[in-house]
């Protein structure tokens, strides 16, 4: 699986310290690649989602000051299902029910453990394809093609 992460100038040392967490191999690091406090979280927003919305098996991480930005940001792209991570437990239900495939932490509203629990946890949580949970993607994804 192909991991995107980015973030703005908020979260850049978050990012820098989950890249070290996940290792090198597929994790693809879309900038900031310096801390610039002039730089725009929907760019790296864009960036993320467009690789993941492009490969179906791509998982994206985007990291903002309060996570918010780089969700809204994220889900105006077609086939983004992002949802900001509050906590793990919270996270495995969002992979579980909705298959998120962006997760958008906040680096200024949990610690860098809570962090690295929930990307834990976005990485290795399963979509549970019941047909419930499938019926209301499938319904996203129709809002998608009349936006």
């Amino acid at each position: 699986m192909n991991i995107y992460i980015g973030a703005d100038h908020r979260g850049f040392e978050l990012k820098e310290r989950i890249k070290k967490s996940l290792g090198e191999e597929s994790v693809f690091d879309m900038g900031a690649i310096t801390q610039n406090p002039q730089d725009d979280f929907v760019d790296f927003a864009a960036l993320v989602g467009q690789k993941v919305a492009s490969d179906k098996d791509a998982r994206g991480i985007l990291i903002c000051g309060s996570g918010a930005g780089m969700c809204i940001a994220a889900n105006k792209l077609s086939g983004i299902r992002c949802s900001v991570g509050h906590s793990a437990e919270e996270v495995v239900a969002c992979r579980h029910d909705d298959d998120i495939n962006v997760l958008a932490l906040s680096s200024d509203f949990v610690t860098s453990d809570e962090a690295l629990a929930m990307v834990k946890a976005f990485l290795t949580t399963p979509f549970t394809p019941e047909e419930r949970f499938i019926r209301r993607i499938a319904k996203i994804m129709e809002l998608e093609r009349h936006a």
